[in-house]
Protein backbone atom coordinates (compact mmCIF):
# COMPACT_ATOMS: atom_id res chain seq x y z
CA UNK A 1 0.00 0.00 0.00
CA UNK A 2 2.59 1.90 1.01
CA UNK A 3 4.46 1.46 -2.33
CA UNK A 4 1.06 2.35 -4.75
CA UNK A 5 0.70 5.67 -2.22
CA UNK A 6 4.72 6.45 -3.33
CA UNK A 7 4.27 5.80 -6.93
CA UNK A 8 1.09 7.76 -6.94
CA UNK A 9 3.16 10.61 -5.53
CA UNK A 10 5.87 10.16 -7.79
CA UNK A 11 3.43 9.71 -11.11
CA UNK A 12 1.91 12.91 -9.66
CA UNK A 13 5.03 15.33 -9.45
CA UNK A 14 5.77 14.12 -12.67
CA UNK A 15 2.58 15.60 -14.28
CA UNK A 16 3.11 18.96 -12.46
CA UNK A 17 6.73 19.32 -13.83
CA UNK A 18 5.39 18.86 -17.23
CA UNK A 19 2.66 20.98 -17.25
CA UNK A 20 4.04 23.67 -15.67
CA UNK A 21 7.19 23.53 -18.05
CA UNK A 22 5.29 22.49 -21.09
CA UNK A 23 4.14 25.75 -23.17
CA UNK A 24 1.55 23.69 -24.72
CA UNK A 25 -0.49 23.76 -21.13
CA UNK A 26 -3.85 26.23 -23.29
CA UNK A 27 -3.76 28.18 -20.45
CA UNK A 28 -5.31 30.80 -22.67
CA UNK A 29 -8.17 29.51 -24.24
CA UNK A 30 -11.19 27.31 -23.27
CA UNK A 31 -12.96 24.62 -24.61
CA UNK A 32 -15.25 27.17 -26.62
CA UNK A 33 -15.17 27.36 -30.01
CA UNK A 34 -13.68 30.71 -31.51
CA UNK A 35 -14.56 33.11 -34.02
CA UNK A 36 -11.84 35.33 -34.96
CA UNK A 37 -12.22 38.27 -37.68
CA UNK A 38 -8.91 39.86 -39.28
CA UNK A 39 -9.25 43.64 -38.97
CA UNK A 40 -6.88 46.03 -41.16
CA UNK A 41 -5.40 48.55 -40.57
CA UNK A 42 -6.58 50.77 -43.65
CA UNK A 43 -10.18 50.12 -43.31
CA UNK A 44 -12.72 52.47 -41.07
CA UNK A 45 -15.32 50.35 -40.00
CA UNK A 46 -15.26 49.24 -36.37
CA UNK A 47 -16.25 45.27 -35.69
CA UNK A 48 -19.15 44.62 -33.48
CA UNK A 49 -17.22 42.81 -31.07
CA UNK A 50 -19.98 40.70 -29.78
CA UNK A 51 -20.47 38.70 -33.38
CA UNK A 52 -16.54 37.75 -32.42
CA UNK A 53 -14.27 35.97 -29.81
CA UNK A 54 -10.94 37.13 -31.49
CA UNK A 55 -9.72 40.22 -33.55
CA UNK A 56 -6.20 39.69 -35.54
CA UNK A 57 -5.24 43.05 -36.30
CA UNK A 58 -3.54 43.43 -39.58
CA UNK A 59 -0.31 44.04 -39.94
CA UNK A 60 2.15 44.59 -37.54
CA UNK A 61 5.68 44.15 -39.45
CA UNK A 62 9.57 43.39 -38.81
CA UNK A 63 11.31 46.70 -38.61
CA UNK A 64 13.71 47.72 -41.21
CA UNK A 65 16.81 46.83 -39.08
CA UNK A 66 15.42 42.95 -38.17
CA UNK A 67 15.21 43.04 -34.46
CA UNK A 68 11.77 44.69 -33.77
CA UNK A 69 8.09 45.13 -34.18
CA UNK A 70 6.45 47.83 -36.23
CA UNK A 71 2.57 48.13 -36.08
CA UNK A 72 0.64 49.95 -38.89
CA UNK A 73 -1.48 53.14 -38.13
CA UNK A 74 -1.26 52.79 -34.21
CA UNK A 75 -4.43 55.55 -33.68
CA UNK A 76 -6.85 52.41 -35.29
CA UNK A 77 -5.18 49.67 -33.35
CA UNK A 78 -5.59 51.37 -30.19
CA UNK A 79 -9.68 52.16 -31.56
CA UNK A 80 -9.74 48.48 -31.76
CA UNK A 81 -8.07 47.13 -28.61
CA UNK A 82 -10.59 49.75 -26.84
CA UNK A 83 -13.45 47.82 -27.71
CA UNK A 84 -12.15 45.51 -24.73
CA UNK A 85 -13.59 48.24 -22.56
CA UNK A 86 -16.73 47.48 -24.00
CA UNK A 87 -16.68 43.64 -24.34
CA UNK A 88 -13.99 42.01 -21.68
CA UNK A 89 -14.57 38.53 -23.83
CA UNK A 90 -12.90 40.19 -26.10
CA UNK A 91 -9.47 39.09 -27.34
CA UNK A 92 -7.08 41.13 -29.67
CA UNK A 93 -4.19 39.61 -30.96
CA UNK A 94 -1.52 42.06 -32.91
CA UNK A 95 -0.80 39.65 -36.66
CA UNK A 96 2.90 40.58 -37.85
CA UNK A 97 3.14 39.65 -41.47
CA UNK A 98 0.28 39.53 -44.54
CA UNK A 99 1.45 38.71 -47.92
CA UNK A 100 4.34 40.49 -48.96
CA UNK A 101 5.69 41.42 -45.90
CA UNK A 102 9.24 40.38 -45.67
CA UNK A 103 12.64 40.58 -43.45
CA UNK A 104 11.11 37.10 -41.57
CA UNK A 105 13.97 35.05 -42.99
CA UNK A 106 17.22 37.40 -42.39
CA UNK A 107 15.33 37.91 -38.47
CA UNK A 108 14.86 34.79 -37.82
CA UNK A 109 18.43 33.33 -38.92
CA UNK A 110 20.34 35.35 -36.55
CA UNK A 111 19.96 34.38 -33.34
CA UNK A 112 20.17 37.80 -31.44
CA UNK A 113 17.91 39.26 -34.28
CA UNK A 114 15.47 36.71 -33.25
CA UNK A 115 15.23 36.96 -29.50
CA UNK A 116 15.15 40.81 -29.80
CA UNK A 117 12.31 40.21 -31.65
CA UNK A 118 10.49 38.32 -29.75
CA UNK A 119 11.64 40.81 -27.01
CA UNK A 120 10.17 43.45 -29.05
CA UNK A 121 6.73 41.05 -29.71
CA UNK A 122 6.28 41.02 -25.42
CA UNK A 123 6.52 45.25 -25.34
CA UNK A 124 4.14 45.24 -27.92
CA UNK A 125 1.47 43.04 -25.99
CA UNK A 126 2.47 44.49 -22.73
CA UNK A 127 2.43 48.23 -23.79
CA UNK A 128 -1.04 47.81 -25.54
CA UNK A 129 -2.63 44.83 -23.65
CA UNK A 130 -2.94 42.82 -25.54
CA UNK A 131 -4.12 38.85 -25.45
CA UNK A 132 -1.29 37.82 -27.75
CA UNK A 133 0.50 37.31 -31.52
CA UNK A 134 -0.28 35.69 -34.41
CA UNK A 135 2.32 35.02 -37.03
CA UNK A 136 1.73 35.70 -40.54
CA UNK A 137 4.81 34.79 -42.69
CA UNK A 138 4.06 34.19 -46.08
CA UNK A 139 6.17 32.05 -45.83
CA UNK A 140 8.94 30.10 -44.75
CA UNK A 141 11.42 29.45 -48.17
CA UNK A 142 9.26 31.13 -50.16
CA UNK A 143 9.77 34.16 -52.32
CA UNK A 144 6.30 34.20 -54.05
CA UNK A 145 5.14 37.16 -52.45
CA UNK A 146 9.01 38.88 -53.54
CA UNK A 147 10.29 38.33 -50.03
CA UNK A 148 13.40 37.12 -48.91
CA UNK A 149 13.84 33.01 -48.29
CA UNK A 150 16.20 30.36 -47.17
CA UNK A 151 15.90 26.88 -47.43
CA UNK A 152 16.39 27.18 -43.27
CA UNK A 153 13.69 29.35 -43.25
CA UNK A 154 11.14 26.31 -41.57
CA UNK A 155 13.99 25.51 -38.99
CA UNK A 156 14.42 28.58 -38.17
CA UNK A 157 10.88 29.12 -38.31
CA UNK A 158 10.37 26.90 -35.48
CA UNK A 159 12.83 28.52 -33.42
CA UNK A 160 11.26 32.07 -33.94
CA UNK A 161 7.68 30.18 -32.81
CA UNK A 162 9.59 29.16 -29.67
CA UNK A 163 11.29 32.07 -28.17
CA UNK A 164 8.42 34.15 -28.76
CA UNK A 165 6.39 31.81 -26.55
CA UNK A 166 9.13 31.63 -23.60
CA UNK A 167 9.34 35.75 -24.27
CA UNK A 168 5.52 36.30 -23.81
CA UNK A 169 5.15 33.95 -21.79
CA UNK A 170 2.57 30.72 -21.80
CA UNK A 171 -0.65 32.96 -20.93
CA UNK A 172 -0.38 34.84 -24.25
CA UNK A 173 -1.93 33.88 -26.95
CA UNK A 174 0.44 32.84 -29.76
CA UNK A 175 -1.25 31.70 -33.18
CA UNK A 176 0.07 31.68 -36.56
CA UNK A 177 -1.96 32.08 -40.05
CA UNK A 178 -1.42 28.91 -42.45
CA UNK A 179 -1.22 28.28 -46.54
CA UNK A 180 -3.99 26.00 -47.33
CA UNK A 181 -1.55 23.01 -48.25
CA UNK A 182 0.46 22.94 -44.91
CA UNK A 183 3.47 23.90 -46.36
CA UNK A 184 6.73 25.68 -45.10
CA UNK A 185 6.30 24.39 -41.71
CA UNK A 186 6.90 21.26 -39.20
CA UNK A 187 3.49 21.72 -37.18
CA UNK A 188 4.88 18.65 -34.99
CA UNK A 189 8.06 21.17 -33.89
CA UNK A 190 6.34 24.30 -33.25
CA UNK A 191 2.94 22.64 -31.40
CA UNK A 192 4.22 23.10 -27.67
CA UNK A 193 4.92 26.76 -28.62
CA UNK A 194 1.52 27.79 -30.04
CA UNK A 195 -2.12 27.69 -29.30
CA UNK A 196 -3.88 27.52 -33.05
CA UNK A 197 -3.35 27.52 -36.29
CA UNK A 198 -5.68 29.59 -38.86
CA UNK A 199 -5.93 27.83 -42.08
CA UNK A 200 -6.04 30.47 -45.15
CA UNK A 201 -8.67 28.18 -46.88
CA UNK A 202 -8.92 30.56 -49.78
CA UNK A 203 -6.78 32.40 -52.20
CA UNK A 204 -6.77 28.47 -53.84
CA UNK A 205 -7.21 29.58 -56.98
CA UNK A 206 -8.49 31.96 -59.68
CA UNK A 207 -11.62 32.33 -62.13
CA UNK A 208 -12.73 30.67 -63.64
CA UNK A 209 -12.12 28.31 -60.48
CA UNK A 210 -13.42 29.20 -57.56
CA UNK A 211 -10.82 29.68 -54.60
CA UNK A 212 -12.65 28.51 -51.58
CA UNK A 213 -15.01 25.51 -52.29
CA UNK A 214 -15.56 23.01 -49.30
CA UNK A 215 -15.69 20.28 -51.29
CA UNK A 216 -14.46 19.10 -54.86
CA UNK A 217 -16.06 19.40 -57.42
CA UNK A 218 -15.55 20.83 -61.07
CA UNK A 219 -15.55 24.43 -60.63
CA UNK A 220 -12.76 23.75 -57.53
CA UNK A 221 -9.36 25.19 -57.29
CA UNK A 222 -6.25 23.22 -56.86
CA UNK A 223 -7.46 22.63 -53.23
CA UNK A 224 -10.67 22.82 -51.18
CA UNK A 225 -11.74 23.75 -47.65
CA UNK A 226 -11.56 19.95 -47.19
CA UNK A 227 -8.36 19.47 -48.56
CA UNK A 228 -7.14 21.77 -46.71
CA UNK A 229 -8.15 20.85 -42.96
CA UNK A 230 -6.70 16.95 -44.17
CA UNK A 231 -3.22 18.46 -45.03
CA UNK A 232 -3.16 20.18 -41.62
CA UNK A 233 -4.00 16.88 -39.66
CA UNK A 234 -1.99 14.83 -41.85
CA UNK A 235 0.76 17.34 -40.52
CA UNK A 236 0.30 16.69 -36.73
CA UNK A 237 -2.28 19.32 -36.20
CA UNK A 238 -5.06 18.33 -33.72
CA UNK A 239 -8.28 19.26 -35.63
CA UNK A 240 -9.17 21.21 -32.17
CA UNK A 241 -6.39 23.20 -32.30
CA UNK A 242 -7.57 24.04 -36.15
CA UNK A 243 -9.37 27.61 -37.68
CA UNK A 244 -10.93 27.17 -40.72
CA UNK A 245 -10.49 30.73 -42.84
CA UNK A 246 -12.93 31.47 -44.74
CA UNK A 247 -13.32 35.03 -47.47
CA UNK A 248 -15.62 38.14 -47.25
CA UNK A 249 -14.76 38.46 -50.34
CA UNK A 250 -14.77 37.45 -54.29
CA UNK A 251 -11.79 36.36 -56.31
CA UNK A 252 -11.65 36.98 -59.94
CA UNK A 253 -9.93 36.70 -62.46
CA UNK A 254 -9.14 38.50 -66.06
CA UNK A 255 -12.87 39.29 -66.58
CA UNK A 256 -13.76 40.11 -63.13
CA UNK A 257 -11.59 41.93 -60.52
CA UNK A 258 -11.54 40.60 -56.84
CA UNK A 259 -14.22 42.40 -54.75
CA UNK A 260 -15.59 42.65 -50.99
CA UNK A 261 -18.59 41.34 -50.54
CA UNK A 262 -20.56 43.86 -49.92
CA UNK A 263 -19.84 45.30 -53.63
CA UNK A 264 -20.95 42.14 -55.51
CA UNK A 265 -23.10 43.12 -57.40
CA UNK A 266 -26.19 40.16 -57.77
CA UNK A 267 -28.19 42.48 -60.36
CA UNK A 268 -25.22 43.06 -62.72
CA UNK A 269 -24.62 41.71 -66.03
CA UNK A 270 -23.31 38.76 -64.63
CA UNK A 271 -25.44 35.55 -63.18
CA UNK A 272 -24.99 33.71 -59.63
CA UNK A 273 -24.90 30.31 -59.25
CA UNK A 274 -24.88 27.44 -56.93
CA UNK A 275 -22.53 23.91 -56.79
CA UNK A 276 -24.38 21.66 -54.42
CA UNK A 277 -21.29 19.46 -54.57
CA UNK A 278 -19.15 22.52 -53.74
CA UNK A 279 -21.16 24.20 -51.35
CA UNK A 280 -20.73 27.32 -53.01
CA UNK A 281 -21.94 30.42 -54.39
CA UNK A 282 -20.68 32.19 -57.96
CA UNK A 283 -21.33 34.38 -60.89
CA UNK A 284 -21.34 33.21 -64.60
CA UNK A 285 -20.97 35.33 -67.99
CA UNK A 286 -23.40 35.03 -70.42
CA UNK A 287 -21.29 32.10 -71.80
CA UNK A 288 -21.58 30.14 -68.53
CA UNK A 289 -17.87 30.96 -67.18
CA UNK A 290 -17.26 31.19 -63.64
CA UNK A 291 -15.93 35.01 -63.45
CA UNK A 292 -15.62 34.94 -59.39
CA UNK A 293 -16.10 32.62 -56.38
CA UNK A 294 -17.02 33.72 -53.18
CA UNK A 295 -18.92 32.77 -50.28
CA UNK A 296 -22.58 33.89 -48.84
CA UNK A 297 -24.73 33.57 -46.13
CA UNK A 298 -25.59 29.92 -47.32
CA UNK A 299 -22.49 28.99 -47.99
CA UNK A 300 -20.94 30.37 -44.55
CA UNK A 301 -23.28 28.13 -42.61
CA UNK A 302 -22.52 24.84 -44.41
CA UNK A 303 -18.92 25.76 -43.72
CA UNK A 304 -19.65 26.94 -40.29
CA UNK A 305 -21.63 23.70 -39.71
CA UNK A 306 -18.26 21.44 -41.18
CA UNK A 307 -15.88 23.12 -38.55
CA UNK A 308 -18.95 21.96 -35.65
CA UNK A 309 -19.12 18.25 -37.49
CA UNK A 310 -15.61 17.88 -37.79
CA UNK A 311 -14.50 18.96 -34.01
CA UNK A 312 -12.43 21.85 -35.20
CA UNK A 313 -11.95 24.78 -32.96
CA UNK A 314 -13.74 27.65 -34.53
CA UNK A 315 -13.79 29.89 -37.78
CA UNK A 316 -11.73 32.88 -39.07
CA UNK A 317 -12.33 35.43 -41.66
CA UNK A 318 -10.82 37.76 -44.00
CA UNK A 319 -11.94 40.68 -43.15
CA UNK A 320 -14.16 42.16 -40.94
CA UNK A 321 -14.71 45.36 -43.62
CA UNK A 322 -15.85 43.28 -46.54
CA UNK A 323 -18.89 42.35 -44.90
CA UNK A 324 -22.50 44.33 -45.74
CA UNK A 325 -23.47 47.02 -43.79
CA UNK A 326 -26.13 44.38 -41.79
CA UNK A 327 -23.05 42.39 -41.01
CA UNK A 328 -24.70 39.28 -42.48
CA UNK A 329 -21.33 37.03 -43.06
CA UNK A 330 -20.32 38.17 -39.51
CA UNK A 331 -23.66 37.21 -38.01
CA UNK A 332 -23.78 34.45 -39.36
CA UNK A 333 -20.21 32.99 -38.75
CA UNK A 334 -20.86 33.98 -34.84
CA UNK A 335 -24.21 32.62 -34.70
CA UNK A 336 -23.88 29.20 -36.44
CA UNK A 337 -20.48 28.29 -34.54
CA UNK A 338 -21.42 29.18 -30.87
CA UNK A 339 -24.68 28.16 -30.61
CA UNK A 340 -22.44 25.00 -29.81
CA UNK A 341 -20.76 26.84 -26.69
CA UNK A 342 -24.84 27.61 -25.83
Amino acid sequence: MKRLTFLLIIACCIWLFHSCNNPSRQASITNEKVVIAYVTSWSKILPDPSLVTHINYAFGHVTDSFDGVRINNEERFKQIIALKEKAPHLKVLLSIGGWGSGRFSEMAADEQNRLSFAKDCKRVVQEFGLDGIDIDWEYPTCSAANISSSPDDTDNFTLLMRDIRQAIGKDKLLTMASVASAKFVNFRSILNNIDFVNIMSYDMDNAPYHHSTLYRASISGQLTCDDAVKAHIDSGVPAERLVLGMPFYGRGGKILSNRDYRKIDLNGEYTEQWNDTAKVPYLVNNEGTLVLGYDNVRSLTIKCEYILEKGLLGGMYWEYAGDNDNADLARTVYETIMKSSK
